[in-house]
């Protein structure tokens, strides 16, 4: 679950053209090509009737310059064909780039005016190689435009004489103007490269976050469950025994029932209220923080105060400079000492048990040690249903730390955990 507060307002973005329906670019590139070739037609009728040519042509081309074919009912059709054929671009990329690859050189065949007719051409370029269609489109472009100047060398005519005869009066390919066209087509492809590069770029950023949102989600998971596994399991397990020392003593010792009532009491409000702390890390944002302490060492005396009321014997120690630690190392400490007591109530044995917690601070780490004389069976991390051990195992883990647990020579179980001192927690001291 993620804590990670909402996303403030930001600058209002234009969605990607590939969210866009899918018939907007063909509109948009059919009244660019229609219009445009028309200004263009109007533009090289002038009052000679011979403006210019196409740009790699101003500036020469003949005391006539350079002629076309009026746009007639064939010439928009082909203007409108090949935005038309845009429609199929997103499911058939391919074909669509041939088909228009095709109505394109059939344009420029029949020798209408340039313009930007091959607008709708350069789209369909662009989306072959984005959606992956890369080898295609590079060979096509190449094996296209080879035809197209071969096919222009054998029918072409004088560029003066383009656009008055025949069927298909285009003009014979000259050094300049194939250039120009090669470069062109270069220039579109390799534009789509970069803008695929991009597309790879953005996607494989998008999918990072979401599998890094995947993974914070799957660590707070965890983190909440070993806290909930280790309030109920202490709380629960001292209840569990007070319980069954009431039900005996409750008719022969009535005063001894009452004093383990009262520890049932204590422990279930503990539990009560340290689930409060938990969940309330669940709550959104804005919501009201939990008002239960955080637990940490500072607890530790509440903590060995509610195992003696459970009638287990426990003796404390602790070494070196006892000072605030990094809050997930105070934590982890207080929650080692917890589960290892809970385990000692519940696995220890019979007869009486007294168990042992040293706190040793030293420079660069905490060590915790809880240690029982207990007589009951080895607490096996493979146990079946059991995650105390593991659970201490992965919080001291997740820290940098070490762990160890297993039987003591001579009975008892033991725990002992190295919990690094990170610089945070060192600076805690001079800041309080």
């Amino acid at each position: 679950m993620s804590t990670s507060p909402p996303p403030g307002p930001g600058r209002a973005h234009w969605p990607r053209p590939g969210t866009w329906p899918v018939w907007v670019v063909p509109a948009l590139v059919a009244f660019v090509q229609v219009v445009g070739s028309l200004g263009a037609q109007r533009d090289r009728t002038g009052a000679n009737g011979s403006s210019g040519g196409p740009p790699w042509e101003h500036g020469g081309g003949g005391p006539g310059g350079m002629g076309h074919t009026d746009l007639d009912a064939l010439g928009f059709a082909l203007l409108l064909g090949g935005p038309a054929l845009l429609l199929l671009r997103r499911r058939h990329p391919v074909f669509t780039v041939c088909a228009v690859a095709a109505v394109t050189a059939l344009y420029f065949l029949r020798a209408y005016t340039y313009g930007p007719a091959p607008l709708a051409l350069v789209v369909a370029m662009m989306t072959a190689i984005v959606s992956g269609h890369r080898l295609v489109t590079w060979a096509g472009a190449g094996l296209g435009l080879a035809a197209f100047f071969s096919l222009t060398a054998l029918i072409g005519v004088p560029a003066a004489e383009r656009g008055q005869d025949g069927l298909f009066p285009v003009e014979e390919p000259t050094p300049g103007g194939s250039s120009f066209v090669v470069g062109w087509a270069l220039v579109v492809l390799v534009s789509s490269e970069l803008v695929r590069m991009r597309a790879q770029r953005a996607a494989e950023s998008a999918r990072v976050r979401a599998e890094e949102e995947r993974r914070q989600a799957s660590e707070e998971r965890l983190r909440m469950a070993r806290e909930l596994h280790d309030v109920l399991a202490h709380n629960i397990s001292m209840i569990n025994v007070q319980a069954g020392v009431a039900l005996h003593l409750i008719d022969q010792n009535p005063e001894q029932a009452r004093t383990a009532l009262a520890a049932i009491k204590d422990a279930s409000k503990e539990a009560l209220t340290e689930m409060r702390g938990v969940i309330g890390a669940l709550r959104s944002q804005g919501e009201t923080a939990p008002r239960a302490p955080t637990a940490g060492l500072d607890r530790l005396d509440e903590l060995l105060d509610r195992a003696r009321a459970a009638g287990l014997a426990v003796e404390a120690e602790i070494t070196g400079e006892r000072r605030p630690l990094h809050a997930g190392t105070d934590l982890a400490a207080f929650r080692i000492v917890q589960e290892s007591l809970t385990n000692v109530t519940r696995h220890a044995g019979p007869g009486p048990v007294t168990a042992r917690v040293a706190i040793a601070y030293g420079e660069h780490e905490v060590v915790v040690r809880v240690e029982d004389d207990g007589r009951g069976a080895p607490l096996l991390d493979d146990r079946p249903g059991g995650s105390g051990i593991r659970g201490m195992r992965e919080r001291a883990a997740a820290l940098g730390g070490t762990f160890d647990a297993g039987p003591r020579p001579g009975g008892g179980f033991r725990v002992r955990a190295a919990l690094p001192l990170d610089e945070d927690g060192e600076d805690v001291r001079g800041a309080q």
